[in-house]
């Protein structure tokens, strides 16, 4: 009896030696990329500059960037995030006009080499929850579903859309 209550003992020391969780802090890019990584997305701080953070993200989905703005100067405390991915095709600008009338969260811009990307943007509060974090990546995985609609057929695309 005595083993088993020392083999107990030992156990939950060990355990509250553990390493905790960390809180999650929508406007800390570390918990996005904590966060990502639990979608089965890789992401890594790609650039770091006096206000912002840039994470570079691998996923089975492709490809994709997060700019995060308004950080403090250790790179969090961040007021502000856009997701980006970029595609291939290069639809017209009025095509591309009529996909930002259509879409509520979504826009499209064209880069200077006439490269399409979709944006996502958000607002981040510090009240925010890692619940409003997914609530962004579901919204981004959306904005990539109709991007890839979009650019495989803009005119049937725009014709379905509302």
């Amino acid at each position: 009896m005595l083993r088993k209550l020392l083999i107990v003992a030992a156990a939950l020391a060990c355990a509250a030696q553990a390493p905790k969780p960390r809180a999650f802090s929508v406007g800390d890019p570390a918990s996005h990329i904590a966060l990502l990584a639990t979608l089965d997305a890789k992401a890594e701080v790609a650039s770091q500059e006096a206000d912002g953070v840039l994470l570079r993200v691998t996923s089975p989905a492709g490809g994709f960037t997060v700019q995060f703005a308004g950080c403090n100067a250790t790179g969090k405390a961040c007021k502000a995030l856009q997701f980006d991915a970029a595609g291939t095709t290069a639809p017209t600008l009025a095509q591309i006009n009529g996909f930002n009338q259509s879409s509520l969260t979504c826009r499209i811009v064209q880069d200077r080499a006439g490269k399409p990307h979709v944006l996502y943007s958000a607002l981040l509060l510090p009240t925010d929850t890692r619940d409003a974090a997914l609530n962004h990546v579901a919204a981004w995985r959306g904005c990539l579903g109709d991007f890839g609609a979009f650019l495989s057929d803009p005119p049937g695309y725009l014709a379905a859309a509302p």
